[in-house]
């Protein structure tokens, strides 16, 4: 039997990864957050990860946070692996986290690179957004009359369902590196993406494309978080709304 342990494995993704590998056979996987018993432990502070990890195989490092503390956590996280001789560390990264410098991307780069020099075997899978995040932002801009967009920039939203499957799968194989980046089917404008939106919700607001400023904000012009040659999510973000708004179809 093998035993995972799911750091973030309440939150969007963790929580079906989890779903995932406990379904995938004979395992026993532990779910590690900073609320869930018998393993709550905030990785930044590391109190109590030596015990969530003892006897571990492979861990799934989906735990991360845009606040801040990310590299910190990580430090704890190799550290107690390699202390309890697990196996396999897979981390889910994000697409263009080395072409746009943004401060959590940078923060995400930098714990890719403390994994690959851990020592640990490891996997790292980066993913574009997913359609859950599209949406939360898209919903914050509806709060106004006008929807303020910036100009210019596209996005590849994933259905996180498919990430999940994609992790697991690397989860229950060997370590296997840096593997090919994982985005959605499609690659969409913003307004188009805004448009699906409103339709999808039944809202009426204008669009207003705004230039912005700043290094991050060119490289998202420039299309560096997209991965179009390795567009192998199925699900569009049309579909993904049909489900969210059921009423509105």
């Amino acid at each position: 039997m093998t035993t995972f342990l799911v750091t973030g494995g309440t939150g969007t993704l963790g929580r079906l990864v989890t779903e995932r590998l406990r379904s995938a056979g004979e395992h026993e996987v532990r779910v590690l957050s900073r609320r869930s018993q018998p393993y709550a432990v905030d990785l930044r502070e590391g109190t109590g990860l030596a015990a969530a990890v003892a006897g571990v195989d492979t861990i799934v490092h989906c735990a991360s946070s845009p606040r801040g503390g990310d590299e910190q956590a990580a430090r704890h996280l190799i550290e107690a692996a390699r202390e309890a001789r697990v196996r396999h560390l897979v981390y889910i990264s994000i697409v263009g986290v080395d072409r746009v410098p943004l401060g959590y991307y940078r923060t995400k780069l930098a714990v890719e690179g403390l994994i690959a020099e851990s020592g640990l075997g490891w996997t790292v899978l980066r993913a574009t957004q997913f359609h859950d995040l599209v949406l939360r932002v898209l919903h914050g801009a509806a709060a106004l009359p006008v929807m303020l967009l910036p100009a210019g920039v596209a996005d590849q939203p994933v259905e996180v369902s498919e990430v999940a499957a994609r992790l697991t799968e690397l989860a229950c194989g060997a370590p296997a590196g840096r593997v090919p980046d994982m985005g959605g089917p499609e690659v969409r404008t913003l307004p188009e993406l805004a448009r699906a939106y409103l339709r999808a919700s039944g809202r009426r607001r204008l669009l207003l494309n705004a230039r912005l400023a700043g290094r991050a904000y060119q490289g998202f012009r420039a299309g560096g978080h997209l991965t179009p040659d390795l567009a192998v999510g199925t699900v569009t973000f049309e579909q993904f709304l049909a489900k969210r708004f059921p009423a509105q179809r």
